[in-house]
């Protein structure tokens, strides 16, 4: 392996890394800031990788797509555990959607930031400005693909859950039972749209916001 693919493997993983532990970070310290201490308690607002790993999301499915030659790495952390009743006692319905989408948030502000600055490194004269421009670009498109596809109303996705609390605060009591009662089998959906013609146009807008940003 040469000296600039070891940079792309490097600054790709630390990019996901980054990605992917500050998005859920940040579903517990908004949980935090509306009264639940679960995952504070459980150390989980802690910027420690090795306390976020999922073997499957963290090492094992970016592995896998990285070795078959895949142009991304993708990946997830292992969910910050939320006492989500604790949150809407303290903040109702609204402060539920606001933890549900606040890793997405994370992951667009992120991915802004990282291309605001990728211009001042995007001509690498070394191998150190070469880890920065391949580090910055990657942020980009790993944030821009996490936020879009956590958004995606499916059940255990982040859009999924807001949709759902968005409804609770609404009354909706027909859509939050049919809901409830379709949630169970969302991983089963998620891993059949993925493995669809489908996923294709889900994931179109990633391309579209990545250009833009860039």
């Amino acid at each position: 392996m040469s000296e600039v693919e070891i940079i792309k493997l490097v600054s790709m993983v630390i990019a996901l890394a980054v990605a992917i532990i500050g998005h859920e970070i940040m579903h517990g310290w908004v949980a935090y800031k509306y009264g639940d201490s679960t995952a504070k308690s459980q150390g989980r607002l802690s910027i420690n990788p090795l306390v976020h790993i999922d073997p499957v999301g963290t090492i094992l499915v970016p592995a896998v797509l990285y070795l078959s030659g895949t142009p991304f790495i993708f990946g997830w952390a292992k969910p910050v555990p939320i006492n989500i009743s604790t949150v809407i006692r303290n903040g109702g319905t609204n402060a539920a959607v606001a933890v549900s989408l606040a890793g997405i948030t994370y992951n667009f502000i992120l991915a802004a930031i990282c291309a605001a600055i990728f211009p001042l490194v995007s001509h690498p004269d070394s191998l150190l400005s070469a880890f920065m421009a391949y580090f910055f670009y990657q942020s980009v498109v790993i944030n821009v693909l996490l936020g879009i596809f956590n958004l995606w109303p499916i059940p255990p996705l982040d859009g999924a859950n807001a949709v759902r609390y968005l409804a609770e605060g609404w009354n909706l009591k027909g859509f939050t039972a049919l809901y409830d009662k379709v949630a169970p089998f969302g991983m089963l959906v998620l891993i059949a749209v993925l493995f669809t013609p489908l996923s294709a146009y889900l994931f179109q807008p990633v391309g579209w916001i990545v250009k833009w940003l860039l």
